[in-house]
């Protein structure tokens, strides 16, 4: 779904703030979940979105194209296993339930290659239990394709170094990891 379930929002914005980024990557944004929910809590931050289903732009409104505004100061409509690396090179970078619609090995690899690429936040939002779904008004991108489990992404976010912060949920799991240990 381009919506994500409000279990861990205030978790993910209590980080947000003590942070307090320059520049944002929100991967997957949907409906602009996080950009609606952090943007408020520090002007002058630097939105990307790298969105894979371009009727998501529009339908959301994640930028004007008469105005140039919107929640998103710059919008790559691809596939992000295929973005450049200097997208990721940023203060944060959102995960926020995206890593579920791809295989497990392509999403360790995108958090390797996040990782590598000069983050120095990544925050990474997912279901916990099992979350099956197909395609969502005819998105295919939409489909869960790997059920994760709390601990696995423990394991594959503390393999990346530096530090890591968990909040698992009822349903979702949340991360906060962090290059400054």
């Amino acid at each position: 779904m381009p919506t994500s379930d409000a279990e861990g929002k205030d978790w993910s914005l209590a980080r947000f703030q003590r942070h307090l980024p320059n520049t944002v990557t929100d991967v997957g944004p949907g409906d602009g979940t996080y950009a609606r929910l952090f943007r408020p809590a520090h002007h002058g931050v630097w939105w990307t979105a790298i969105e894979i289903h371009k009727p998501y732009v529009a339908k959301y409104k994640l930028r004007n194209t008469k105005t140039r505004t919107g929640m998103y100061d710059e919008i790559h409509v691809e596939d992000v296993r295929e973005s450049q690396p200097h997208l990721f090179h940023r203060d944060l970078v959102i995960c926020g339930d995206v890593l579920e619609h791809m295989p497990r090995e392509d999403a360790v690899a995108l958090l390797q290659g996040i990782e590598a690429a000069g983050a120095w936040n990544v925050l990474v939002s997912l279901p916990i239990v099992e979350s099956v779904q197909g395609e969502v008004d005819g998105n295919p991108h939409e489909a869960h394709v790997h059920q994760w489990d709390a601990g696995d992404m423990d394991q594959v976010l503390a393999s990346l170094g530096g530090s890591v912060e968990a909040m698992h949920g009822s349903t979702l799991g949340v991360w906060w990891w962090s290059r400054r240990g």
